[in-house]
């Protein structure tokens, strides 16, 4: 007899291809794609995605999004995310970090992830030191 076994955790490995659109005084667009690594023995499907982003403390957007992805095992795969980048507490609040070489970004809220057509909701919180990269 097989059961379901939940599944671990994906790994982060990095960011690639950042880019900013319809930049404002109100708000702006975000784009990353985000590398993951799948440590399971099995596929996956990520199918909802509904985070928050925080950069040293400071709320920077939202990002939620229907979207289909096959996550292969054992498996490097990208997430293309699009963050509705709150621009009024960036100026504000978060503007010293454009200055430092690291920032501590963290990312809360909720994946959806299942497997032949059955889908179950994880949270998700994710913090980890980033290097900024020079200009």
């Amino acid at each position: 007899m097989t059961s379901c076994r939940e599944p671990k955790d994906l790994e982060f490995r990095e960011f690639n291809n950042l880019s900013l659109e319809n930049i404002g005084f109100t708000g702006a667009n975000l784009k990353v794609d985000l590398v993951y690594y799948n440590p399971n023995n099995f596929g996956l499907e990520l199918n909802r995605t509904d985070l928050d982003i925080y950069v040293d403390s400071t709320y920077l957007g939202h990002s939620s999004q229907d979207i289909q992805i096959a996550i292969r095992k054992r498996e490097l795969f990208t997430v293309p995310l699009k963050i509705e980048l709150d621009m009024k507490n960036l100026l504000k609040n978060g503007l010293m970090s454009l200055f430092k070489k690291q920032v501590n970004v963290r990312v809360v809220g909720k994946v959806k992830v299942g497997k032949a057509g059955v889908f179950k909701s994880f949270n998700v919180d994710y913090q980890t030191l980033q290097t900024i990269p020079e200009f």
